[in-house]
């Protein structure tokens, strides 16, 4: 790799790993809520930095911009749930469009009918997990917009092993959030899981989408 690309890439990679690991120890701890908002918010917003210094072009933008709404929902999702879910859907739908530019030519019968079951399964479980059936459409209007976005990243041309596995963590994390709404309310499974799941998926995409637009751009 050229000298110049590592120090573009490592400091806000390194960042981001920084503040994203050291989060998930301290966000049960005696920090003031606005820093510990702003901790929560950096290791995301460090991605899409590290998007936009690693590769210039629409495309760096656009998946710069995913990662920045999903910073966002990350500190919004603290004051108003609503708020939060906002911010990530409208960085799924950037990214759904991302990802459709960038769609396989070809894809087998497996890889189809999982993106199948992704953009179904994952708002209809979404539906039937509040308890509380008047919060269900809303999650499962949220839901579709984290399903096609799962389904489009599968189906991507971008590495499936890093942005495919990426999106499905996402949809694991949020799942998880749907589920302390119903049946694992009492259950410290999800506080376990819900950050590493999205942190580590969000750096997957970040760094798959980017590193394969650089690669194409250095061999085209």
């Amino acid at each position: 790799m050229p000298e110049r690309a590592l120090a573009d890439k490592r400091p806000w990679l390194l960042a981001s790993l920084l503040a994203g690991i050291s989060y998930y120890f301290v966000r049960n701890g005696e920090i003031p809520g606005l820093y510990l908002m702003a901790w929560k918010g950096a290791g995301v917003a460090l991605l899409a930095a590290y998007a936009l210094a690693r590769h210039k072009g629409a495309d760096s933008r656009q998946i710069g911009a995913v990662m920045a709404f999903g910073a966002l929902g990350d500190v919004l999702i603290e004051l108003v749930l609503e708020w939060g879910a906002i911010a990530f859907l409208i960085g799924h739908l950037i990214a759904i469009r991302l990802y459709w530019r960038h769609r396989r030519a070809r894809l087998e019968p497996s890889q189809k009918l999982a993106a199948v079951a992704f953009a179904v399964l994952i708002p209809l479980i979404s539906f039937l997990l509040p308890t509380d059936r008047s919060a269900a459409p809303g999650v499962a209007l949220y839901a579709l917009g984290l399903g096609v976005m799962t389904a489009a990243a599968w189906t991507s041309s971008f590495s499936r092993y890093r942005v495919g596995i990426g999106a499905v963590m996402f949809a694991l994390s949020d799942l998880l959030i749907f589920s302390r709404m119903g049946p694992l309310d009492h259950s410290a499974l999800p506080d376990l899981l819900i950050w590493p799941l999205y942190y580590f998926g969000q750096f997957l995409i970040c760094t798959g989408v980017v590193g394969e637009l650089h690669r194409r751009s250095a061999t085209g």
